[in-house]
C-alpha cells in the first residue's frame, strides 16, 4: 500500500533564499497581492536583495508569467493567484463538525498519459485527500468545501463509512508522525530565528509544511498535535511583518 508522503523532509524544507523567493513570499501574502516597485525595493532590502538584482528578478518573474505588469506596479499572475488561495485556506482552514462520513473519489477515466495522471494526482492532494489504493481517494468529510465540479469527467464521487476503525485507516493513509516532528523542527527553528532573512526562511517553510497539513477532525488526531501552534506561530509572525513593512494586508 503506498503511504501518502507528503511531509516535508529531516531538514524542515528550509530553501536558500532567492530575489524570486522574496518577492513571491511578500506578494502571496498581500491582499491584494500587487506592490509598486518603489515598495518592493524597500522591502526586499532588509533580505538582502539590492535593486538591480530586484530588477533583474523582476524582468525574469515577468518573463516566465509569474507576475504582471502594469506601470511600476506587479501583481501575481492567474496561476499564483491559485497558490495564494490555496496558502490562505491552509493557514485558516474552513471545516465543519464531523459525523464520521468519508468522501471518496474513485478515478474512472481510462488512457490517461503520465502528465495528466500526475496533474490529477497533485489536484487530488491539495484537496487534502489520500490515496487508499491506486484511483481510489477519501478524507474525512470535515472540510468546508465540495469537491470541484470538474473532477465528474475523470471520476465517480461517493460519501462513504469504511468498515475500518478510523483512527486505523487515518494513520495507514497519512505520515502523522513525520508531520508532527517537521512542524515541531519549524517552531523550534523559528524561536531561535533573529535576523528578517532567517525568520522569512522559517516561515515560508512553515507555510509549505501547513499546505500538507490534513486538517482532520480533532477526535483523529494525535493528542500532541502541533497544526495550531504552527498556524498561531505564523499568523504572529504575519503580524509582526506587516507593521514592520507599513501594509495595510497580511503578508505570508
Amino acid at each position: 500500500m503506498r503511504m501518502n508522503d507528503s511531509a516535508e523532509p529531516d531538514t524542515a524544507g528550509l530553501r536558500a533564499l532567492s530575489a524570486r523567493s522574496v518577492v513571491l513570499s511578500l506578494l502571496l501574502g498581500v491582499h491584494p497581492p500587487e506592490l509598486p516597485v518603489k515598495d518592493l525595493v524597500r522591502l526586499v532590502e532588509p533580505f538582502g536583495v539590492g535593486g538591480s538584482t530586484l530588477r533583474a528578478a523582476l524582468s525574469r518573474m515577468v518573463a516566465a508569467g509569474d507576475l504582471r505588469r502594469s506601470d511600476a506596479v506587479y501583481r501575481l499572475s492567474d496561476r499564483l493567484l491559485a497558490r495564494q488561495r490555496r496558502q490562505d485556506d491552509a493557514v485558516h482552514p474552513r471545516t465543519r463538525a464531523w459525523d464520521g462520513d468519508w468522501e471518496m473519489v474513485v478515478i474512472t477515466a481510462m488512457g490517461r498519459g503520465p502528465a495528466e495522471r500526475a496533474e490529477l494526482r497533485t489536484h487530488l492532494t491539495a484537496l487534502r485527500l489520500a490515496e487508499l489504493r491506486e484511483g481510489v481517494w477519501l478524507r474525512p468529510a470535515n472540510l468546508d468545501r465540495p469537491l470541484p465540479g470538474g473532477l465528474e469527467a475523470v471520476a465517480a464521487t461517493y460519501t462513504a463509512r469504511p468498515d475500518e476503525p478510523a483512527r486505523d485507516l487515518v494513520a495507514r493513509l497519512w505520515p502523522l508522525e513525520a508531520w508532527t516532528a517537521t512542524a515541531r523542527s519549524l517552531l523550534a527553528r523559528a524561536s531561535s530565528a533573529e535576523r528578517p532573512a532567517d525568520r522569512l526562511t522559517v516561515y515560508a517553510a512553515a507555510v509549505r509544511h501547513l499546505l500538507t497539513d490534513p486538517v482532520l477532525p480533532p477526535a483523529l488526531l494525535p493528542a500532541d498535535w502541533p497544526g495550531e501552534a504552527l498556524r498561531t506561530g505564523y499568523a504572529g509572525y504575519r503580524r509582526e511583518l506587516t507593521a514592520s513593512m507599513g501594509l495595510g494586508a497580511g503578508v505570508d
